[in-house]
């Protein structure tokens, strides 16, 4: 396909205009401002139109759209054992895949073509991803409460079939990472075993870290150190490793997870929403730690918009830390797209660039409050909404355009989601 005559996001984060993007089968092949000799297919006016790179998320658990709204106003850790833990006992193949569906399809809305995701029951989220065209990162968070071997729980048969039958497939599309949940849900053996079994996969790792003062003082308590110090200690930070969270952490923290190249998954909407605190973002990045942007769960944001994330990340430390010098659009919209496709070691992605895989959104600029067009990188990342989102093209495949999805029937999913949602909390609250 041919963009013709768009204003381009480019490789720079600079606003290019009256360009030519050209894509054939995955990646873009011709950027210029000139008409392509080449082919490219089917053409798309670019007009009042602009095509930056998709968004990246960082941190979610996708299939917790079935549960949004479904338990409010609660602390994290009762909200967890109380609400969350005990609706998710009752999930099944089925109703995951269909929750899965409609957070990729609410995603592909706001022009996010890929996830960090952490759940259960892998195999219905691979398929989901698969099947609607999206790209994610999988891993199944490991809870172990007691003193067993990683090797003797669920999880390592499951991950043993997710490696075998979907890592690196789709042309790369589908990626399996391993995961433990959380320092307060597993023990130092599952730990080390989980850090020694992604070394021999070859694996990234996804991992909760110190989201709450609580489960901060907790682990200094019982191991006498920080999460970030227990968890590197053990050897999980010697492969790659997306940390979600990251709210309550160290100077001396950030100085491991900096050497360790260690990309903290950022999720400020949820942090406020769960009043686990602010982040220091600005002196993480002062340190060199890496910084994606995550949306967290539907059950605890209560969307997965990237663009509202967007906003709040580029808002709340200016806020916290009274300086509004901090956090630049461009160092916003970096955070959202090339750092969150590095951080899933996707290292031919998210940028607009020739070579690079066509993860693209486009985005109609012909609307009232993304006007006068001069001030385009302050526009994306304060002003513009998942409604301005015209386009959204996943590895060179159109997979949202004008409140169309051609690859996914959006209609059956939420009626599908609506009806297991209803039977699951009937059981959970006989």
């Amino acid at each position: 396909m041919l963009l013709k005559d768009i204003s381009i996001l480019n490789e720079d984060f600079e606003i290019k205009d009256h360009c030519y993007l050209g894509i054939k089968g995955r990646k873009i092949e011709y950027i210029g401002t000139k008409m392509p000799e080449d082919n490219f297919g089917e053409i798309f006016e670019g007009k009042d139109k602009l095509v930056m790179p998709a968004f990246y998320n960082a941190h979610a658990h996708t299939p917790m759209t079935i549960l949004r709204g479904y338990g409010e106003n609660m602390i994290l850790q009762d909200w967890l054992f109380k609400k969350i833990f005990p609706f998710e006992a009752h999930l099944n193949e089925e109703s995951v895949y269909y929750a899965a569906l409609l957070g990729i399809g609410e995603m592909f809305r706001g022009g996010c073509v890929a996830a960090t995701d952490m759940y259960k029951h892998g195999e219905s989220i691979a398929k989901a991803f698969i099947d609607s065209g999206a790209k994610v990162n999988l891993s199944i968070g490991t809870i172990c409460l007691d003193d067993s071997s990683y090797y003797d729980i669920k999880d390592y048969a499951e991950n043993e079939h997710l490696f075998a039958q979907y890592h690196q497939s789709q042309n790369q599309r589908i990626k399996i990472d391993m995961s433990i949940h959380g320092e307060y849900t597993s023990s130092p053996k599952v730990v080390a075993e989980v850090a020694d079994y992604a070394q021999k996969k070859g694996s990234r790792i996804q991992v909760h870290v110190s989201e709450t003062e609580a489960e901060h003082l907790e682990c200094i308590e019982r191991h006498g150190k920080t999460p970030v110090g227990y968890f590197n200690d053990l050897g999980l930070f010697d492969m790659p490793t997306t940390a979600a969270h990251c709210v309550w952490i160290s100077s001396e923290d950030m100085e491991i997870l900096a050497e360790k190249g260690v990309f903290v998954g950022h999720c400020p909407v949820s942090n406020l929403k769960l009043a686990s605190g602010f982040a220091d973002i600005p002196t993480m990045l002062k340190k060199g730690v890496s910084v994606a942007l995550g949306t967290d769960g539907a059950a605890s944001n209560n969307n997965l918009s990237m663009l509202e994330e967007l906003k709040i990340f580029a808002l709340i430390h200016k806020g916290n830390q009274k300086n509004p010098l901090l956090i630049t659009p461009q160092e916003a919209l970096f955070t959202a797209t090339r750092s969150g496709a590095l951080s899933q070691g996707r290292d031919d992605c998210g940028l607009v660039k020739e070579g690079f895989c066509a993860d693209l959104a486009v985005i109609d600029m012909n609307k009232p409050h993304l006007v006068p067009k001069e001030h385009i990188l302050s526009h994306l990342v304060y002003s513009a909404q998942d409604s301005d989102v015209f386009m959204t093209i996943c590895d060179g495949k159109i997979v949202y355009c004008d409140g169309k999805y051609p690859t996914m029937d959006m209609e059956k999913i939420m009626a599908e989601v609506n009806k297991r949602y209803n039977l699951i909390k009937e059981k959970v609250n006989q």
